[in-house]
């Protein structure tokens, strides 16, 4: 037998103010759409009226009316005050006290608050779009030098460049983000539903899993590279492939069926709901992998560096790989886990901080660890650096002998 199922309304604190006091005009323009009076009844008495923030029922000429403060308010400071109108010829009175007295309203925050927070997101703003424009800079530049010289084409350089490519996404995917849900000050956000907004969302839910997913493939790679010393690392590289881009895809595509059977509502861009654990819960997993793989990497690690048998250009390449990935590991899992623990609201700024502006240059030290500092890549650029002085000193010189000989 089919079981009715209740739409999840988890939005975010703000928002659901908003959107309690529109569900409350809602009502009260319903009832006054249902009392109507007719020709005869007109002018006897105030109708019922909405004034922003509580619905005064219809009454008549002379009589008073006093209401509690609105409901909501009560989660931002308990009050019990009451507000009273009276209707009188002229229509209804002004609220006496005002709510702004009767409710406490002014303990929500004066006008400096505002201002004060509106100029910090706008720094934390400029301070990511910083960051991802420098990590996006030297991710291109990382994935044009590892495409350029044919000595470096090979599995592990392969893996980076899709490793990059996660970050270039997720970048893309803010600035996008941005684009569509803030670019315009005049749009609702708390009740913005749109097509393109749910799928800059999707967009950058999918790039946030690839990004963690193609860390876990960094973490896995290793290990397996440690384990198969003589293994042909190339049978791999397809289930790397479908692991890094294919899991993320498969979870984004059941979040947003789920998203649109159980909980189409708003931009998707709340994480109260839930619903969030379906995106959620893939990422604290590769997560502990990771941080598992962290683990056996560095005991077998030190196994093999203590290995006799092992050559130098062996133990230098295990080095140079280990030393990049167990930075990365840690540095990309431990802040989101410490905050999974607690609740979406709990340490908002925090959160913001970490995850914006410090994880906004991440791209970058992706991309200066895997390429810029390599040696490998640095010994091939200067090499071919050479070369071409080379053929340039001896360009010039045969056209100066040309020259001379003319």
């Amino acid at each position: 037998l089919p079981f009715p199922l209740s739409k999840v309304q988890g939005t975010h604190p703000d928002c659901s103010v908003v959107l309690h006091f529109q569900q409350l005009e809602e009502e009260c323009l319903q009832r006054i759409r249902s009392e109507s009076p007719s020709p005869g009844q007109a002018g006897q008495g105030c109708p019922t009226e909405w004034d922003g923030l509580s619905c005064w029922p219809a009454l008549p000429l002379g009589h008073s009316r006093a209401v509690a403060c609105p409901e909501i308010l009560s989660v931002f400071k308990k009050s019990k005050g009451l507000i009273q109108r009276n209707c009188t010829e002229w229509g209804w009175s002004p609220p006496s006290p005002p709510y702004h007295s009767a409710c406490q309203l002014e303990m929500l925050g004066s006008s400096n608050d505002t201002e004060a927070k509106a100029c910090h997101f706008v720094t934390m703003k400029v301070l990511y779009t910083c960051g991802y424009s420098t990590s996006l800079a030297a991710l291109l530049l990382a994935i044009g030098i590892f495409c350029c010289f044919r000595k470096l084409h090979c599995t592990r350089n392969s893996i980076h460049i899709h490793f990059f490519t996660s970050f270039i996404l997720r970048g893309t995917a803010v600035f996008i983000k941005d684009r569509v849900l803030f670019s315009d000050e005049s749009i609702d956000h708390c009740t913005m539903s749109t097509v393109t907004c749910k799928a800059a969302i999707t967009f950058f839910q999918y790039s946030v899993l690839a990004n963690f997913y193609w860390l876990l493939v960094e973490g896995l790679y290793l290990q397996t590279l440690l384990l198969l010393t003589f293994t042909c690392d190339r049978s791999y590289t397809w289930g790397y492939v479908l692991m890094g881009w294919g899991v993320p895809m498969v979870t984004v595509g059941v979040w947003v069926l789920t998203r649109l059977q159980y909980d189409n509502h708003g931009c998707w861009d709340d994480y109260s709901s839930v619903y969030w654990w379906v995106i959620k819960a893939p990422i604290l997993l590769a997560i502990f992998v990771n941080f598992l793989i962290f683990l056996n990497v560095t005991r077998m690690l030190a196994q093999k560096i203590r290995c006799p048998d092992l050559s130098r250009t062996h133990k230098q390449q295990y080095m140079r790989l280990t030393k990049s990935t167990l930075l990365l590991i840690p540095l990309f899992g431990v802040h989101y886990v410490v905050f999974a623990l607690f609740p979406e609201h709990v340490g908002v700024d925090a959160r913001l901080y970490f995850e914006l502006v410090l994880g906004s240059y991440q791209g970058f030290l992706v991309a200066l660890l895997y390429c810029f500092l390599n040696g490998e890549v640095q010994a091939e650029i200067r090499r071919n650096w050479s070369t071409w002085q080379r053929s340039m000193e001896s360009n010039v010189f045969n056209l100066a002998t040309q020259d001379f000989t003319a």
